[in-house]
């Protein structure tokens, strides 16, 4: 994949060449986890102290909302645990994880959804949210928005409001962030589908 093929953002406080170094980083894979699908991998960016940094420095910079209006930052597993706890910290906030089934104790809050290649479901602690919190929801990749949808409807459940959506990429020619125009969301860089 040449860095064409990604577009970053620009952002405000953080310079092109910056920008430009953390989309290079992203890794394309063809055919995982099934043939139709391509991965897009950002861990290389965790393995750079630069590259981190950067990212943090973009997610804050790209908040879709102001920070006095978010309580906690809610990351998806498995990527979202990456960066969501740096973004929590560096904005002064809760970390809450949002687990796929089955990995935290019970009482819990679920909530199933469909994905490109097959069905899943998420969950968070039965009190991990207190009525009324603000939830921003953050995770490193919209395609479809099935996640994305499902994470909104637990913080529901859960009487949480969600704050917005921040994303790493966003892909480009699927409806995820369309389905999602009812909340503030915000993306770092866009790649195609």
């Amino acid at each position: 994949m040449t860095t064409t093929d990604i577009t970053a953002k620009s952002l405000r406080t953080v310079s092109k060449d910056d920008s430009d170094y953390l989309a290079s980083l992203i890794r394309t894979v063809p055919g995982f986890p099934n043939p139709h699908i391509i991965f897009r991998d950002f861990l290389p960016i965790f393995s750079n102290a630069r590259a981190s940094r950067i990212l943090v420095d973009s997610l804050v910079d790209a908040l879709p909302t102001e920070p006095d209006s978010i309580d906690l930052i809610a990351g998806l597993e498995a990527r979202g645990f990456l960066f969501g706890p740096l973004l929590a910290e560096r904005l002064g906030k809760g970390f809450l994880a949002i687990r796929k089934a089955g990995k935290l104790p019970p009482p819990v809050i679920s909530e199933s959804y469909m994905l490109e290649y097959g069905q899943a479901s998420i969950e968070i602690e039965n009190d991990a949210i207190k009525p009324g919190q603000r939830v921003l929801i953050v995770d490193d990749l919209i395609a479809t928005g099935g996640t994305a949808k499902a994470a909104a409807n637990i913080v529901k459940k859960a009487k949480g409001q969600v704050a917005g959506f921040s994303f790493v990429i966003e892909l480009t020619g699927i409806s995820g962030m369309n389905d999602l125009e009812d909340y503030p969301c915000s993306s770092l860089m866009t790649m195609p589908a």
